[in-house]
């Protein structure tokens, strides 16, 4: 199995817990309050595994640096609202291809992938959580398409 992004048990709890609704909800509350256990895996190895992850946050995100040109695109590190620290999901080019990596297992990288690899499964993660957040009654352009 090669580099993947996967998510699972997608909810808001907390928006509930607010008294806040899907439909009515203001963007950055929403961004934060769509979580998911995210994994990303490089085949059988885990390089970072984070419950209550801001999936839709990270799915905005990456969705808006692909769409950027290529020469100012660079490297992506996640700068999340529910995060201290920059980079709790960084995708970084080397000479052998883009790896995926975290701050927060710092040494923990998946192998090299081309980047057509990558895009492919960057939107393929964009896109799974972008139907899940339909699916919740949330307002399609939360995440952008491609």
């Amino acid at each position: 199995m090669p580099m993947e992004l996967a998510h699972e048990n997608v909810g808001m709890p907390d928006l509930y817990r607010r008294g806040l609704r899907p439909g009515t909800a203001g963007l950055e509350v929403l961004l934060v309050d769509i979580e998911a256990d995210l994994v990303i895996r490089d085949g059988s190895q885990v390089v970072l595994a984070e419950g209550y992850f801001p999936v839709a946050e990270l799915a905005r995100e990456l969705a808006l640096w692909l769409r950027r040109p290529d020469g100012e695109r660079g490297d992506f590190a996640f700068d999340s609202m529910s995060y201290p620290d920059v980079g709790e999901v960084r995708i970084a080019a080397s000479p052998e291809g883009w790896r995926v990596g975290s701050v927060s297992t710092p040494d923990t990288w998946t192998s090299p992938v081309a980047w057509d690899v990558l895009v492919a499964e960057v939107g393929r993660f964009v896109a799974a959580v972008r139907d899940d957040v339909k699916a919740m009654g949330v307002r399609p352009g939360l995440i952008p398409g491609p």
